[in-house]
């Protein structure tokens, strides 16, 4: 009797440790419903859903680095006045878009008023030698003359003709100094033969924007004085950082491409132009400068940039378009199309990506179905469908 008593007992205890059977086979069922979600052909058209095989696809590994937007050296303008003068207005302000040539600032040419002046002294001189080298020439004539006659000594006639060419050397002289001073009033767009100078005018050296303006009106301002930038950012730079141990990876010339945050779904493509021979000390790392295409003048200076540069790394391996990729729980999953009307939950394991294909490295095979455009509002259908079981 005691024995069976304590068969018996064990096995009460037994029975209220382990869980029911129902139990068990409920959530394997449960598991393997979740396991697919069922959309209707007419649901499907109207999501636009839409499947790709899975193929073996040549991925190139990229490397991931952060950068930021910049002003190409070559396009950016330092803008100064030719000479000395005031200020009288400024035509443009921080953030104008501006074309080459166009007017940015008027100011009184103190130098140019000086240089006119010595401009006119000059041609009066000038005309003044003239007349003195024409008197001369006539006295010449008249001796030489004279001499043929011997009413005059001879040395008198080789004198006169001396004078004439010292009258013209005088000439050649003065005229020299009126051309420097001409070429001096055409620098600051002033011509000689026009009524003086008036209020000069600094204009824009190339299309670009305004990004610096640092004067105002009525200040003395001077050749070494910059007064505005002007930067021309249908090209930029994008600086990244890359660590010293990836530097080997990359290489002049090649491909990059471009991300902000601004526009997510678009990628900028530029090209690696320099990278640096000097690692920095602090942060081990080497800078890198992108050139990129900006004529749309999206790419904004100083925005922070997300730089992906393909590296001489490459392999073969199963892929799919990034799109077809989905989180749930944290973890990548794929729907893989098992009838007309149903599509397998396949969770996979992801590698690198690369040009909108995302590496399967495990969980799918080549040449199975997958969901790309719309595999979002399917996985919108499989979280709706676990809450309302949770509930």
């Amino acid at each position: 009797m005691k024995i069976l008593v304590i068969i018996a007992g064990c096995a009460f205890l037994t029975s209220c440790t382990r869980p029911p059977e129902s139990s068990e086979k409920q959530e394997q069922k449960s598991s393997s419903a979740s396991r697919n979600v069922v959309v209707k052909k007419a649901a499907q058209e109207q999501l636009g859903l839409s499947t790709t095989a899975a193929a073996v696809e040549s991925l190139t590994e990229y490397l991931t680095v952060t950068g930021t937007v910049q002003p190409a050296d070559s396009r950016v303008a330092h803008v100064r006045p030719i000479a000395r003068g005031r200020l009288q207005n400024v035509l443009v302000r921080v953030g104008d878009r501006v074309r080459k040539g166009q007017p940015l600032a008027a100011f009184d040419n103190i130098e140019a008023a000086e240089v006119w002046s010595q401009y006119q002294a000059a041609e009066a001189e000038l005309r003044k030698l003239r007349v003195a080298q024409q008197s001369a020439a006539r006295q010449k004539q008249r001796n030489g003359r004279l001499a043929d006659l011997g009413a005059v000594a001879r040395k008198e006639y080789e004198a006169s003709q001396a004078d004439v060419q010292s009258a013209d050397e005088a000439i050649q002289a003065q005229q020299s100094v009126v051309s420097g001073l001409a070429t001096r009033l055409r620098r600051f767009g002033i011509s000689p033969e026009g009524a003086g100078p008036s209020l000069a005018t600094i204009t824009a050296p190339m299309p670009g924007i305004v990004v610096a303006v640092s004067v105002a009106p009525g200040e003395v301002i001077e050749p070494e004085k910059e007064l505005f930038s002007v930067v021309d950012l249908s090209t930029v730079w994008v600086q990244a950082e890359v660590y010293e141990k990836d530097v080997g990876r990359i290489r002049p010339g090649q491909t990059a491409l471009i991300q902000v945050d601004t526009y997510a779904d678009r990628r900028f493509t530029g090209r690696v132009a320099y990278i640096a021979d000097v690692v920095d000390p602090k942060t081990r790392t080497v800078k890198v400068r992108c050139e990129v295409a900006n004529e749309a003048m999206l790419l904004k200076l100083d925005m922070f940039a997300t730089v992906n540069l393909p590296t001489i790394v490459a392999r073969r391996a199963i892929a799919v378009p990034e799109g077809a990729i989905q989180q749930v729980n944290g973890k990548p999953i794929v729907f893989i199309r098992a009838s007309d009307e149903s599509f397998e939950v396949r969770p996979v394991t992801t590698g690198m990506t690369a040009y909108g294909l995302t590496e399967i490295t495990s969980g799918l095979t080549a040449g199975e179905l997958v969901a790309t455009h719309g595999a979002f509002h399917l996985k919108s259908i499989l979280l709706e469908t676990q809450i309302a079981k949770e509930e």
